[in-house]
């Protein structure tokens, strides 16, 4: 009896500190790709306004689950009320931005210790996206689509909302759209999110916890390497080089004939007189200012 009781304490401290190493993983991460991300202007909007430089933070933290809550239609705030995670992620902030000597920052760069993180972080997104699909099932049991938007947004996290998080920076940049200019963890997620969406409907044969498993050694292998290589060549773009042309047309038709337009009418426009034409017209003109 006593023994068991033991071991139930031991397992919970074990889940406790397993859930707390992947919040911090998380939280270091993410905050440590918004610093990399625009390393000169971050710093120095984190002197010049701090409360700005740790809303962006939150936002970089919590985004996914604002983003998720309110396409379900629940409180986009309810996550700030886990004070845990909100101190959690503060204290990250400030190390990464107010170490002194960026002693932090630099442990974080250095590239044994930042390929741990990316693994990490991996192992976080993909649990997240089968999370979101799994409480879009809870609410809309026949909803596909409800189910792998909010996979997908779970997964995704700030690079839905980057534009608004540019806004907070004093920063608009349209043109860095993440749904008009997808990167490889954004396409992942979608992609992801629609396989956990088949099988929580019971469409792809195959269990949950393998599911997680294959796709998280799928993320882990390839983010590991991107960032190795520094690399940005998505992982499917031979897959999509294939089939979007087949489904969606070539960019490149498209163009040529419509540069084919412009040639065909720039060639109906009347022809240029002839020399002669010019210099029989030149002579009538002198011919009646002498009359």
């Amino acid at each position: 009896m006593l023994f068991g009781i033991v071991q139930l304490l031991h397992d919970c401290m074990s889940s406790l500190l397993a859930r707390q190493s992947l919040a911090v993983v998380m939280c270091v991460w993410i905050i440590f790709s918004q610093l990399e991300s625009c390393f000169t202007g971050a710093v120095e909007m984190s002197h010049q306004s701090p409360v700005a430089s740790w809303l962006c933070a939150m936002l970089h933290c919590f985004g996914s689950y604002i983003l998720a809550d309110m396409l379900l239609g629940e409180a986009p705030i309810d996550y700030f009320s886990n004070n845990s995670s909100v101190l959690l992620a503060t204290a990250v902030w400030y190390l990464i931005f107010f170490c002194p000597m960026n002693l932090f920052y630099k442990c974080v760069s250095f590239l044994p210790v930042k390929l741990i993180f990316v693994a990490m972080k991996e192992v976080v997104r993909v649990r997240k996206i089968a999370i979101g699909v799994h409480h879009a099932h809870h609410h809309y049991h026949h909803g596909w689509f409800i189910m792998v938007v909010t996979g997908w947004v779970k997964g995704s996290g700030i690079a839905l909302v980057s534009n608004f998080e540019q806004l907070l920076r004093g920063v608009w940049k349209p043109e860095t759209n993440e749904i008009l200019h997808m990167t490889f963890p954004t396409k992942a997620s979608l992609y992801g999110a629609i396989l956990f969406t088949l099988q929580q409907t019971h469409w792809l044969p195959i269990s949950k916890a393998n599911l997680i498993f294959f796709f998280t050694m799928f993320m882990i292998v390839c983010k590991v390497f991107m960032t190795a290589a520094h690399s940005h060549t998505s992982p499917f773009a031979p897959i999509e080089g294939f089939i979007c042309p087949v489904l969606f047309g070539s960019v490149s038709s498209g163009h040529n004939s419509h540069h084919d337009h412009h040639e065909d009418s720039h060639d109906t426009s009347p022809p240029a007189k002839s020399k002669e034409e010019l210099n029989e017209g030149t002579r009538k003109r002198k011919a009646k200012k002498a009359e």
